[in-house]
């Protein structure tokens, strides 16, 4: 009798393109990957894989299997979701998020898997957002929290949350209200998010102009060490207000008032389509409410904590 196991194996290795992926993915080795689909094949009397050294392809019957697959695995998922204790979801979920998020409201997001989700462990990636969907593609990560949404056709979105962008400085520097034109920033060195991000060419962009005197623009892919720079009076920081909320309540930080026009930032919560993509499609959609400030954190108890790992 055919098994979710071997069917599941069988899906992966598709999707994947090779045995060895599959084996990472479901956490075996390439021999017990190789022996389930074997296994397949011999009970379904057909040939479903093309084998050659780069690369595992379905065969027609492949294809047409692959259908009821993703179909399966999906409502096994989606039955799991809907009918199982919040509990029965378990593993890692593998998450890339920008340094924006990890400023703002991902530690909420952490509290609320926490109490909704116990036996969930995130691992967590910070990076920025063409690295982030580099892995994401790749299927190194399921889930990133990025600027988008993401054009690729393999990709779905969700709009978390759009972050308009500030100017902000300490008050050493001794600004007063304003407005500021861009001539009269320009005067002073700006600090922004790193090279190659959307948000760094948006800026380089606005003061790249003839009638402007060259800027010194100040890039890092840290924003603990944009705001450091910042609080330091070493140059005006162009970054969401979200971020420094408490310096500029307590004054450590000044927004300034300009003639400026920078679009917001959206961020967006991006996964591929797969068929078990429930707990990411759950996990996204709180983050969602999270960010919109729709949904309340509540504290859950230590011995149910997920593990979470950071890299930077």
């Amino acid at each position: 009798m055919v098994d979710f196991k071997s069917i599941e194996t069988f899906l992966w290795v598709v999707t994947l393109g090779s045995f060895r992926g599959a084996g990472q993915h479901l956490n075996t080795t390439q021999p017990a990957i190789s022996q389930r689909i074997a296994q397949l094949e011999r009970e379904m009397g057909v040939k479903l894989l093309n084998r050659d050294h780069r690369a595992v392809s379905p065969t027609a019957s492949g294809r047409q299997l692959m259908l009821y697959a993703e179909k399966l695995i999906g409502l096994r998922s989606e039955m799991m979701a809907e009918v199982g204790d919040r509990s029965a979801m378990r593993g890692v979920l593998r998450l890339g998020a920008a340094e924006t998020i990890v400023h703002t409201w991902l530690p909420r997001l952490i509290k609320s898997v926490n109490n909704t989700y116990p036996n969930l462990s995130i691992e967590v990636e910070v990076d920025i957002t063409t690295n982030l969907s580099a892995r994401l593609l790749a299927q190194e990560i399921e889930l990133a929290f990025v600027l988008g949404p993401l054009s690729d056709p393999s990709v779905r979105n969700r709009v978390l949350r759009d972050y308009p962008v500030s100017f902000v400085t300490s008050p050493s520097l001794g600004l007063g209200d304003g407005p500021f034109s861009l001539r009269e920033l320009a005067k002073f060195p700006i600090i922004t998010f790193a090279r190659k991000t959307q948000p760094y060419e948006t800026v380089r962009s606005l003061f790249n102009r003839p009638d402007l005197p060259p800027i010194r623009l100040h890039a890092s892919a840290s924003l603990a060490t944009v705001i450091h720079m910042a609080m330091e009076g070493l140059g005006i920081a162009v970054i969401p207000a979200a971020i420094v909320e408490n310096e500029l309540a307590d004054g450590r930080l000044v927004e300034l008032k300009t003639d400026c026009n920078i679009q917001p930032l959206t961020f967006c919560a991006a996964w591929l389509t797969s068929p078990e993509q429930i707990a990411v499609e759950r996990v996204a959609d709180l983050a969602a409410k999270i960010a919109q400030g729709r949904a309340a954190v509540m504290d859950a108890p230590d011995i149910d904590a997920p593990r979470l790992v950071v890299q930077s």
